[in-house]
């Protein structure tokens, strides 16, 4: 894999304070502008992996860099890996609290010191990039589910991260909620970690997957391929859906993918 990398983790090691490891030398390489699935079971080490991404974890042995930068302790280093590094968790709750979508997207750029114009910017921006500008003068709470995720996502694209990371992005939507998130991330110009037990949806955007267990990377290839090796996958015990296909449904996702990423239809208010 040569060009530009968005991340570099090398020999990743870390043990929480019970003693408990859960991480034994973890090598990954993300291209800028790739889109990876890390996949796993519960256990396995991906959150411990994704909170050494940003900083939030950051005492134990080898080394993460973020566009060339490596994630150190100190405060100015760690808000730019922060502002590099976008997380967006599995539920949108966590991350809205304001009056309005838009002053929840406005939070982290105001923070780095925004203001004004460039503030509405990114606010604009960061909202018609998930197709919810229309929204942004509603309560969070009052939206549904599926747009608070979107407005989650929103808060993180404001910041203009070269990375980001979505836990279990698809939990709790419906089929069409599912389907028209896909579609906002595919047109994202970001590097895309996808932190995901649903293998379907990780097919649907990742070409490439890497498979983590007891703290160790044990499979990284493309993600047809992996979702197609099941003594693999009962090995590390992740399960496809009873009649998926991934080589009929890579067929599928070629035929319909279009040549060009469109960008997101606006949604009318509710």
């Amino acid at each position: 894999m040569s060009g530009p990398v968005s991340l570099e983790v090398r020999g990743l090691r870390y043990a929480y304070p019970d003693g408990q490891v859960a991480l034994r030398g973890v090598d990954l390489r993300v291209p800028r502008g790739a889109r990876v699935a890390l996949l796993g079971p519960n256990g396995a080490g991906k959150t411990t992996l994704v909170l050494h991404l940003n900083g939030v974890l950051h005492e134990g042995a080898g080394t993460v860099t973020v566009g060339g930068l490596v994630v150190a302790r100190d405060r100015a280093t760690l808000a730019e890996i922060r502002r590099r590094v976008g997380i967006v968790f599995q539920d949108p709750d966590d991350q809205l609290f304001l009056p309005t979508v838009a002053e929840d997207v406005a939070f982290g750029p105001a923070n780095l010191g925004l203001r004004g114009a460039e503030l509405a910017a990114r606010v604009d921006e960061a909202l018609t990039a998930v197709g919810m500008s229309a929204h942004r003068d509603r309560a969070p709470h009052h939206l549904s589910y599926g747009q608070r995720r979107r407005v989650a996502v929103a808060t993180v694209l404001a910041m203009r991260p070269e990375i980001l990371v979505l836990d279990e992005p698809s939990s709790n939507l419906d089929p069409a909620s599912r389907r028209e998130l896909a579609e906002i991330l595919r047109a994202l110009p970001v590097t895309l970690l996808l932190v995901t037990h649903d293998l379907p949806y990780a097919m649907e955007l990742c070409s490439r997957s890497v498979i983590l267990d007891a703290g160790r990377v044990v499979a990284d290839g493309a993600t047809v391929d992996l979702l197609a090796d099941a003594e693999l996958l009962a090995r590390h015990r992740l399960e496809l859906p009873y009649g998926f296909d991934p080589a009929l449904a890579a067929a599928q996702l070629a035929a319909r993918r279009p040549t060009a990423r469109p960008a997101p239809a606006q949604e009318a208010p509710a």
